[in-house]
Protein backbone atom coordinates (compact mmCIF):
# COMPACT_ATOMS: atom_id res chain seq x y z
CA UNK A 1 0.00 0.00 0.00
CA UNK A 2 2.54 2.28 0.62
CA UNK A 3 4.44 2.10 -2.68
CA UNK A 4 1.18 2.25 -4.00
CA UNK A 5 0.45 5.81 -2.51
CA UNK A 6 3.76 6.90 -3.23
CA UNK A 7 3.87 6.32 -6.55
CA UNK A 8 0.47 8.04 -6.79
CA UNK A 9 1.51 10.97 -4.77
CA UNK A 10 5.40 11.16 -5.59
CA UNK A 11 4.61 13.98 -8.05
CA UNK A 12 2.34 16.32 -6.09
CA UNK A 13 4.09 19.13 -7.20
CA UNK A 14 -1.22 37.55 5.36
CA UNK A 15 -2.56 40.16 5.47
CA UNK A 16 -2.52 43.30 3.75
CA UNK A 17 -5.79 44.78 2.53
CA UNK A 18 -5.51 46.93 -0.79
CA UNK A 19 -6.87 50.11 1.15
CA UNK A 20 -6.64 53.82 1.18
CA UNK A 21 -3.88 55.67 3.08
CA UNK A 22 -4.21 54.54 6.26
CA UNK A 23 -5.25 51.01 7.49
CA UNK A 24 -8.41 51.91 9.71
CA UNK A 25 -11.12 49.77 11.30
CA UNK A 26 -11.27 46.15 9.86
CA UNK A 27 -14.89 47.52 9.03
CA UNK A 28 -13.87 50.12 6.53
CA UNK A 29 -11.71 47.06 4.55
CA UNK A 30 -13.30 46.59 1.02
CA UNK A 31 -15.51 43.66 0.01
CA UNK A 32 -12.33 42.51 -1.89
CA UNK A 33 -9.14 42.18 0.31
CA UNK A 34 -5.38 41.80 -1.11
CA UNK A 35 -2.05 41.17 0.57
CA UNK A 36 1.44 40.32 -0.14
CA UNK A 37 4.43 39.30 1.81
CA UNK A 38 7.00 40.69 -0.72
CA UNK A 39 9.21 38.71 -2.63
CA UNK A 40 11.73 37.60 -0.30
CA UNK A 41 10.07 35.15 1.54
CA UNK A 42 7.56 32.37 0.11
CA UNK A 43 5.54 29.18 0.99
CA UNK A 44 8.43 26.80 1.61
CA UNK A 45 9.54 26.25 -1.87
CA UNK A 46 11.13 22.23 -0.91
CA UNK A 47 7.32 21.39 -0.60
CA UNK A 48 6.67 20.55 -4.58
CA UNK A 49 9.39 18.09 -4.50
CA UNK A 50 8.12 16.03 -1.61
CA UNK A 51 5.91 13.40 -2.00
CA UNK A 52 1.78 13.21 -0.21
CA UNK A 53 1.85 10.98 2.57
CA UNK A 54 -2.01 10.35 3.81
CA UNK A 55 -3.25 8.33 7.05
CA UNK A 56 -6.98 7.76 6.33
CA UNK A 57 -9.74 5.11 7.47
CA UNK A 58 -10.56 4.46 4.20
CA UNK A 59 -9.46 4.95 0.58
CA UNK A 60 -11.28 4.11 -2.52
CA UNK A 61 -10.09 4.76 -6.57
CA UNK A 62 -12.59 6.28 -8.57
CA UNK A 63 -11.74 4.91 -12.23
CA UNK A 64 -14.29 6.68 -14.15
CA UNK A 65 -12.95 10.43 -12.69
CA UNK A 66 -9.34 9.60 -12.19
CA UNK A 67 -10.01 9.82 -7.89
CA UNK A 68 -8.86 8.87 -5.22
CA UNK A 69 -10.38 9.01 -1.92
CA UNK A 70 -9.41 8.89 1.04
CA UNK A 71 -12.01 9.27 4.35
CA UNK A 72 -12.10 9.10 7.82
CA UNK A 73 -10.01 11.50 10.21
CA UNK A 74 -7.85 12.18 6.65
CA UNK A 75 -4.38 14.06 7.30
CA UNK A 76 -2.74 14.43 4.47
CA UNK A 77 1.26 15.79 4.60
CA UNK A 78 3.69 17.05 1.61
CA UNK A 79 7.17 18.57 3.17
CA UNK A 80 5.47 21.82 4.95
CA UNK A 81 1.85 21.17 3.75
CA UNK A 82 -0.31 19.65 5.97
CA UNK A 83 -4.37 19.65 5.56
CA UNK A 84 -6.43 17.37 7.83
CA UNK A 85 -10.34 16.90 7.18
CA UNK A 86 -13.04 13.99 6.94
CA UNK A 87 -12.23 12.93 3.35
CA UNK A 88 -10.04 14.25 0.67
CA UNK A 89 -10.00 13.64 -3.23
CA UNK A 90 -6.96 13.72 -4.84
CA UNK A 91 -6.63 14.09 -8.62
CA UNK A 92 -3.45 14.18 -10.86
CA UNK A 93 -3.85 15.71 -14.80
CA UNK A 94 -1.82 14.56 -17.59
CA UNK A 95 1.19 16.89 -16.71
CA UNK A 96 1.84 14.91 -13.43
CA UNK A 97 0.27 17.88 -10.95
CA UNK A 98 -1.65 16.84 -8.44
CA UNK A 99 -5.07 18.75 -7.11
CA UNK A 100 -6.40 17.96 -3.63
CA UNK A 101 -9.59 19.00 -1.76
CA UNK A 102 -10.40 18.54 1.91
CA UNK A 103 -14.03 18.67 3.04
CA UNK A 104 -15.87 18.15 6.17
CA UNK A 105 -18.77 15.70 6.70
CA UNK A 106 -22.44 17.11 6.03
CA UNK A 107 -23.17 18.81 9.84
CA UNK A 108 -19.82 19.21 11.00
CA UNK A 109 -19.11 21.59 13.70
CA UNK A 110 -15.44 21.23 12.87
CA UNK A 111 -13.55 23.30 9.85
CA UNK A 112 -11.63 21.72 7.30
CA UNK A 113 -7.70 22.68 8.45
CA UNK A 114 -4.34 23.63 6.17
CA UNK A 115 -0.90 24.84 7.38
CA UNK A 116 2.44 25.59 5.19
CA UNK A 117 6.27 26.97 6.41
CA UNK A 118 7.03 30.35 5.07
CA UNK A 119 10.37 30.48 3.07
CA UNK A 120 12.86 32.40 4.74
CA UNK A 121 11.49 33.21 7.61
CA UNK A 122 10.04 31.51 11.42
CA UNK A 123 6.82 32.22 10.10
CA UNK A 124 3.60 30.13 8.82
CA UNK A 125 0.38 30.34 7.01
CA UNK A 126 -2.80 28.35 8.39
CA UNK A 127 -6.00 28.60 7.83
CA UNK A 128 -9.82 26.60 8.32
CA UNK A 129 -12.73 26.07 6.06
CA UNK A 130 -15.62 24.11 5.28
CA UNK A 131 -13.70 23.34 2.29
CA UNK A 132 -9.95 23.56 1.06
CA UNK A 133 -8.21 23.03 -2.41
CA UNK A 134 -4.67 22.83 -3.14
CA UNK A 135 -3.68 23.27 -6.83
CA UNK A 136 0.08 21.76 -6.82
CA UNK A 137 0.71 23.46 -10.61
CA UNK A 138 -0.30 26.66 -9.13
CA UNK A 139 0.59 26.02 -5.26
CA UNK A 140 -2.12 27.70 -4.96
CA UNK A 141 -4.43 26.94 -1.64
CA UNK A 142 -8.10 28.02 -1.54
CA UNK A 143 -10.39 28.10 1.70
CA UNK A 144 -14.38 28.31 0.67
CA UNK A 145 -17.35 29.22 3.25
CA UNK A 146 -16.32 30.38 6.65
CA UNK A 147 -12.51 30.54 5.82
CA UNK A 148 -10.27 32.29 7.82
CA UNK A 149 -6.47 32.26 7.67
CA UNK A 150 -3.37 33.35 9.73
CA UNK A 151 0.05 34.46 9.45
CA UNK A 152 1.49 33.11 12.34
CA UNK A 153 5.12 34.29 14.00
CA UNK A 154 6.41 31.12 15.51
CA UNK A 155 4.14 28.32 15.83
CA UNK A 156 1.91 30.07 17.92
CA UNK A 157 1.85 34.02 18.01
CA UNK A 158 -1.28 35.31 15.15
CA UNK A 159 0.22 38.22 13.53
CA UNK A 160 -2.23 38.67 10.98
CA UNK A 161 -5.62 37.35 10.45
CA UNK A 162 -8.57 37.51 7.85
CA UNK A 163 -12.00 36.16 8.00
CA UNK A 164 -14.45 35.64 4.41
CA UNK A 165 -16.13 33.68 2.47
CA UNK A 166 -13.27 32.69 0.25
CA UNK A 167 -9.64 33.20 1.06
CA UNK A 168 -6.74 32.20 -1.42
CA UNK A 169 -3.10 31.79 -0.67
CA UNK A 170 -0.77 32.21 -2.95
CA UNK A 171 2.29 30.28 -2.36
CA UNK A 172 4.24 30.87 -5.42
CA UNK A 173 3.90 34.97 -4.85
CA UNK A 174 2.71 35.03 -1.35
CA UNK A 175 -0.19 37.17 -1.41
CA UNK A 176 -3.67 36.28 -0.04
CA UNK A 177 -7.14 37.47 -2.04
CA UNK A 178 -10.52 37.41 0.12
CA UNK A 179 -14.17 38.25 -0.74
CA UNK A 180 -16.85 38.89 0.86
CA UNK A 181 -20.15 36.35 1.16
CA UNK A 182 -23.51 35.35 3.22
CA UNK A 183 -21.76 32.73 5.32
CA UNK A 184 -19.58 34.98 7.08
CA UNK A 185 -23.06 37.90 7.71
CA UNK A 186 -24.15 38.05 11.46
CA UNK A 187 -24.63 40.32 13.75
CA UNK A 188 -22.59 43.43 13.51
CA UNK A 189 -21.68 42.37 9.77
CA UNK A 190 -24.89 42.04 8.04
CA UNK A 191 -23.60 41.99 4.72
CA UNK A 192 -20.65 39.29 4.95
CA UNK A 193 -17.98 41.96 4.86
CA UNK A 194 -13.99 40.48 4.82
CA UNK A 195 -13.04 41.29 8.36
CA UNK A 196 -9.10 41.25 9.66
CA UNK A 197 -6.52 42.20 11.85
CA UNK A 198 -3.31 43.25 10.70
CA UNK A 199 -0.09 43.93 12.95
CA UNK A 200 2.13 46.22 12.47
CA UNK A 201 5.38 45.18 10.01
CA UNK A 202 7.83 46.80 12.26
CA UNK A 203 7.30 44.60 15.12
CA UNK A 204 7.57 41.55 12.63
CA UNK A 205 10.35 39.34 13.28
CA UNK A 206 13.31 39.33 10.31
CA UNK A 207 14.06 37.10 8.15
CA UNK A 208 16.04 34.37 8.58
CA UNK A 209 18.28 35.46 5.49
CA UNK A 210 18.60 38.85 3.49
CA UNK A 211 16.19 41.96 4.34
CA UNK A 212 13.23 42.32 6.19
CA UNK A 213 10.30 41.54 3.20
CA UNK A 214 8.34 44.55 2.26
CA UNK A 215 4.61 44.73 1.70
CA UNK A 216 2.93 45.10 -1.53
CA UNK A 217 -0.54 44.70 -2.85
CA UNK A 218 -2.02 41.82 -5.08
CA UNK A 219 -2.01 42.75 -8.78
CA UNK A 220 -5.37 40.27 -8.81
CA UNK A 221 -7.56 38.51 -7.87
CA UNK A 222 -6.53 35.14 -7.44
CA UNK A 223 -9.08 31.95 -7.02
CA UNK A 224 -12.12 32.72 -8.53
CA UNK A 225 -13.53 29.29 -9.16
CA UNK A 226 -13.08 26.48 -6.83
CA UNK A 227 -12.07 22.48 -8.43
Amino acid sequence: MNELLSELFSELPSLRARRPATLGLAAALALVTCLAFGPTAHAEQADKDKPMNIDADNMTYDDLKQVTIFTGHVVATKGTILIKADRVDVRQDPQGYQYATGTMAPGSKDLAYFHQKREGVDEYVEGTAERIDYDGKKDLTTLTTNATVRRLQGLTTVMDQVHGSVVTYDGQNDFYTARAGKDVAGPGNPTGRVRAMLSPRNGAPAPLTGAPAKLTPAPAIQGTGTQ
